[in-house]
């Protein structure tokens, strides 16, 4: 399998994660998306609980009760942490715990856009979530040196920006799994065939990563973005 060149035209990548948006509300795919919206609200309503209660404990602690007024800087700081920081291991755990239903999502969305139903490679649940735990280490293994980046002084002003490029090729890797997964297509091959697209592949993730730090956009992004990637893959692959 190949992509066709055209699947490098950033406008045309981003456009295919806005078609995605637009058939959330499709009859045909809301008992595909469903499920991995609960998922997604069930994990991110813990963390964001579980992140107030323990900022709230640490602003207890730590600031004397003559600068409790500093709380009112504090706590943006926390949600503006919380929303950039942690979309990462937000979305890497919210999409392993879906994976089996976006796997299924893609494959409906292919088959609505293009009036076939023809069979798909589905992996078995054990072979589906093996690739999620590999492609998660993958993504946890390069984030790592970014995270020793942040904090070494004079070096950590590329940090944001390095953090904004793994970002995108994150979320694609990420969203182009899952047609690619439906045609038996492996991750390392998976690897290669979005590197061939590397700036549409880039523009789609960004846009993607971006929604994932917006409330409540993050809710939907993920399965929009399932869908917007089937569509891109859709449109670029090549057999050969």
């Amino acid at each position: 399998m190949l992509f066709d060149k055209k699947g490098n035209n950033p406008a045309l990548a981003v456009g295919y994660l806005f078609k995605g948006l637009s058939l959330l509300t499709s009859s045909q795919l809301r008992s595909f998306i469903f499920i991995p919206i609960i998922i997604n609200v069930v994990l991110y309503s813990t963390a964001l609980i579980l992140g107030y209660y323990y900022i709230s404990d640490l602003i207890s602690q730590f600031i004397p009760g003559w600068l409790q007024w500093l709380s009112w800087i504090l706590w943006p700081l926390f949600f503006i942490s919380f929303f950039i920081a942690g979309f990462f291991t937000f979305t890497v755990l919210a999409n392993l715990f879906a994976a089996p239903f976006y796997g299924k999502l893609s494959a409906k969305t292919l088959a609505l856009i293009t009036g076939q139903t023809r069979p798909t490679a589905e992996q078995p649940l054990a072979k589906v979530m093996m690739a999620e735990v590999k492609r998660a280490g993958y993504l946890f293994s390069r984030a790592l040196p970014l995270l020793i980046i942040t904090f070494i002084p004079g070096i950590n002003v590329l940090a944001p920006f390095l953090w904004a490029l793994f970002g995108a090729w994150g979320m694609t890797l990420e969203y182009m799994a899952y047609p690619l997964e439906n045609e038996g297509v492996l991750f390392s091959e998976q690897k290669q065939l979005v590197k061939s697209i590397r700036m549409g592949a880039l523009s789609f993730g960004a846009v993607a990563a971006m929604g994932l730090t917006i409330p409540l956009i993050n809710i939907i992004i993920a399965p929009a973005a399932v869908i917007g990637a089937t569509i891109y893959f859709n449109e670029v692959k090549q057999e050969g």
